[in-house]
């Protein structure tokens, strides 16, 4: 990567300029860390330990929690440290790493629950030929094919945004080095890197979503073909907590994005951002545990192996 910038580092803005509010949300934002961390690793250590949950589903389920994880911790700890200590300035390498994880992992999950829905759409419609389809060959496939196609993904972004100039401004208009906030800065044509960013992200999206709708789709036909209630019924439990969080990634994205652009502002960005950066990565594990017996069973499995002990010396 070419340097080409007088800026040696940036100044986040952040949520909010008013003292009176940091406080609030530093302990809102810590709390919701808190439940992510403890939810993500927790889905992942649960599904490592539990061996009825090693199955596909589980095994993208956990890969899911740990890009979360991780998708959360690269904002979140800044924005904490902002909020509490007033430390708004980042350095450019440091804005540049965070930009490449958040956009390496947010491309990485995108692809992530297209897998799901396509696992989800063998276990419903080919069930017979579940174990063949959805081999452990092909589900590494399918996971290493999205890592490895976010951090190819991210890459562009950090190339086309840092081989720009910047030499004006270094105050950038959020809580993160997020790519249109700080490609906004550069004092160089950015009409390519902007039009790159667009193609790209649309790409990612609209072929993610299709390959859920698609799967979807004839999931919803069998379904209604289904003339057992238990079929029906398992069938839907299926598919209900993936359903949950695609709808809950994909609405942000949808509101953020397609709003009409006389209500398009940053404050809105900034709210929206707050949603998918931190409070998604929180509700995918509370989706997935309360929404699925099995995980809810392996849960109660554990919390008895640790809690047996304790009682055995109680009871002593």
């Amino acid at each position: 990567m070419e340097n080409n910038t007088e800026v040696t580092e940036f100044i986040l803005l952040g949520l909010s300029s008013a003292p009176e509010l940091q406080v609030p949300l530093f302990m809102i934002f810590t709390l919701i860390y808190l439940i992510s961390v403890v939810g993500n690793l927790g889905m992942v250590i649960l599904i490592l330990m539990d061996s009825r949950l090693h199955i596909p589903m589980y095994f993208f389920l956990s890969n899911l929690s740990l890009v979360d994880f991780c998708y959360s911790s690269a904002v979140t700890p800044k924005v904490m440290a902002g909020l509490l200590l007033g430390d708004k300035v980042i350095s450019y390498n440091a804005c540049a790493a965070q930009m490449f994880f958040f956009a390496s992992l947010g491309s990485v999950e995108n692809y992530l629950l297209a897998s799901m829905a396509y696992d989800r759409y063998a276990a419903v419609c080919k069930p017979l030929h579940y174990t063949t389809t959805m081999t452990t060959g092909v589900c590494a496939r399918l996971v290493i094919g999205s890592y490895v196609y976010g951090f190819l993904n991210a890459s562009v972004h950090i190339r086309d945004t840092f081989s720009l100039s910047f030499c004006k401004s270094n105050v950038v208009h959020h809580f993160f080095c997020d790519v249109p906030a700080v490609m906004a800065l550069s004092c160089s044509d950015r009409q390519i890197s902007e039009l790159i960013l667009v193609i790209v992200a649309s790409f990612n999206i609209v072929f993610a979503l299709l390959v859920i709708l698609i799967s979807y789709l004839f999931i919803f036909v069998t379904i209604l073909k289904m003339h057992s209630a238990e079929g029906y019924q398992k069938a839907l439990s299926t598919c209900a907590s993936h359903l949950t969080a695609v709808s809950i990634f994909y609405g942000t994205i949808i509101f953020m994005y397609l709003q009409p652009s006389s209500s398009h502002s940053m404050d809105t960005d900034k709210i929206a951002s707050v949603f998918y950066t931190m409070v998604i990565p929180m509700l995918n594990p509370l989706v997935y545990s309360l929404r699925n017996k099995e995980v809810k069973n392996a849960f109660k499995k554990v919390a008895e192996k640790a809690t047996s002990p304790w009682l055995h010396l109680v009871n002593v």
